[in-house]
């Protein structure tokens, strides 16, 4: 188990006061409820206002939309990364690695430019990942060794902090160069190569001459020939043309030991800081992840960054890249998950709660295999679900990743939504794809009981199409049938409508209120110039009848006038048709 590190910095509540009261807390996914109570310090209550409540965020960089670009554009390098891992191997995969590398890069300065128009005050922290991402970029994925490490680190001085080469544009455009205030500070105009071909000879030409006294007449020509023998002292003299103590550290490196190892840098680099900013100077949190970074301590520069930037896209992406560099294999952490996994799942986690970065989040929890199904179920249902459209975006999610529990409940909310607005189509749709029997009996009750207020069915093409759904219950099953009986009356096949109805009514999956609606669909059949129903047929209705006025079946008692008439009518017609149909089969049997 790892050791605790120190406490972490105190963070401030805009507005809460926790010297005038106790406060107490609760956490979210990506968020933290805090609220004032109505005890003192002492434990005692303390009179007062109501105490406030106050949301805290720690991703609040997610809701910036300037950032919306880094965020947008990293997703699919990161998705790039993780599909290509199994293709590459040997020197392409590093060399693929390191293109990676330059392309989060890449997305960083974009960002930063735009910003840069915008005068965006994260233009700053931007500069400062780009800073600290080059770095490890040189020294973890290229692993450049010595000899091509002090090219490298002189390109990243030369990007990130200094300015010699406007410095050399400006010299080499004035009218005599040598007379140019500037033109004695250009002291790293050598590439390296030169550097290291002439990196002896120039050793002991400048180590003779100084000996000797040639230049001390010319105090410029005397500091050149102390600088190219590495002389800390005469660096430091120009301290005024290195803003930061690693442009020292590189200036130093590049005239006292050019060849310099990789694992020697970190002597160099705390020397350099001392010397730079002196012993009584405090580093600054970038100095910290510098220094770890030339120090080779990888996890301490993932730390530090983590604790100074304000969200986890930096350590996210950074600790992906080196985990697929084998760097990062060794360590995992105490309460399970890797820290690769670690890092994403936060990072996840701040972009599900965005209204609609979410989905973003999504592709970083499918590739953290050991804990991000669970926490894309639990985020997923905490998405809120304003529109169709939007339930649709996160049922395909589901439906594409067998997450069968959250599709039902996805279903079953926008199914409850619909029938609370009284869009009974809609309704069924989301519960016949919730497979919920029940839910769909339910609704299947509505639009039989708006048919009998209305006369009409809504929704005719959902009804009409329903297929095999409509097997998922039987009211469901019991309401396209009936639709099919109003299709084939429609069409005036008769009698297979009557043998539709009839089965409706005695297969018991009717409803028992709408028992009297099927039976005054059979009026207009009895009373046809043909006989529709047999004698059997008849005899059916006529049960059917008698259990709904005996009660049997709802024990409903009729009252009410228009349904006594509707019951006497049917009687009628049913005695009429009777005798039709017993003198008809009467008449077929005599024949």
């Amino acid at each position: 188990m790892e050791e605790p590190d120190v406490e972490p910095a105190v963070t401030v509540v805009p507005g809460a006061d926790p010297a005038a009261g106790q406060l107490c807390f609760a956490w979210g996914p990506t968020e933290v409820l805090v609220c004032e109570t109505r005890f003192g310090r002492t434990g005692g209550s303390r009179p007062g206002r109501p105490g406030s409540v106050f949301v805290f965020r720690k991703d609040e960089d997610i809701y910036i939309d300037a950032l919306r670009k880094l965020f947008n554009e990293s997703h699919g390098i990161f998705l790039g990364l993780q599909r290509s891992e199994e293709k590459l191997a040997g020197k392409s995969r590093k060399a693929h690695l390191v293109q990676v590398s330059k392309n989060y890069r890449s997305v960083i300065r974009a960002c930063m430019e735009d910003m840069h128009q915008a005068a965006s005050k994260f233009v700053p922290i931007l500069s400062a990942m780009e800073l600290i991402w080059n770095l490890c970029e040189i020294l973890f994925v290229e692993a450049a060794a010595a000899g091509p490490l002090l090219l490298r680190l002189l390109d990243w001085v030369r990007l990130h902090v200094c300015d010699v080469d406007n410095m050399v544009r400006e010299v080499l455009s004035s009218e005599d160069p040598s007379k140019h205030e500037l033109f004695w500070n250009l002291n790293n105009m050598q590439t390296l190569t030169e550097m290291e071909l002439k990196w002896q000879h120039w050793h002991e030409e400048c180590q003779r001459y100084l000996q000797n006294g040639t230049f001390a007449s010319s105090s410029h020509m005397e500091s050149i020939c102390k600088i190219l023998l590495g002389d800390e002292d005469a660096i430091l003299e120009k301290k005024e043309l290195m803003t930061t103590w690693y442009h020292f550290l590189v200036t130093r490196l590049l005239y006292s030991h050019p060849t310099v190892k990789p694992m020697e840098l970190r002597f160099y680099a705390q020397s350099s800081m001392d010397l730079f900013l002196g012993r009584e100077c405090s580093p600054e949190p970038l100095d910290t992840i510098l220094m770890a970074a030339f120090a080779f301590e990888i996890h301490e520069v993932i730390k530090e960054c983590s604790i100074a930037l304000s969200n986890w896209w930096f350590v996210a992406h950074l600790t992906d890249l080196l985990d697929h560099c084998k760097l990062l294999q060794s360590h995992n952490l105490y309460f399970g998950s890797n820290m690769r996994e670690f890092l994403l799942l936060e990072y996840a986690s701040g972009l599900f709660s965005h209204h609609s970065l979410w989905q973003l989040g999504v592709s970083y929890f499918d590739y953290c295999p050991e804990y991000g199904r669970a926490y894309l179920e639990l985020h997923i249902e905490r998405i809120p679900l304003n529109t169709e459209q939007k339930a649709l975006k996160v049922l395909r999610i589901c439906e594409r990743r067998q997450m069968q529990e959250q599709v039902r409940s996805i279903c079953k909310i926008m199914a409850m939504k619909a029938l609370r607005n009284n869009r009974l189509g809609s309704a069924l749709s989301w519960s016949i794809r919730a497979k919920d029997s029940a839910f769909a009996t339910l609704i299947s009750d509505r639009f039989l009981k708006d048919y009998c207020e209305r006369g009409s069915f809504s929704d005719l093409d959902l009804i009409d199409n329903l297929g095999p759904s409509m097997l998922l219950s039987d009211r469901l099953t019991f309401l396209a049938k009936y639709r099919e009986f109003h299709r084939l009356y429609g069409e005036e096949q008769f009698s297979e409508a009557a043998r539709l109805l009839l089965m409706l009514l005695t297969s018991h999956i009717a409803p028992c209120f709408f028992w009297m609606t099927l039976l005054t669909d059979a009026l207009p059949l009895l009373e046809q110039k043909e006989v529709i129903f047999s004698t059997e047929q008849t005899y059916g209705l006529m049960r059917c009848l008698e259990d709904l006025t005996a009660g049997k079946l709802d024990k409903q008692k009729f009252q009410d006038d228009v349904e006594t008439m509707k019951v006497e009518m049917l009687r009628l017609a049913l005695a009429r048709n009777l005798a039709r149909a017993i003198i008809k089969e009467g008449t077929l049997e005599a024949s």
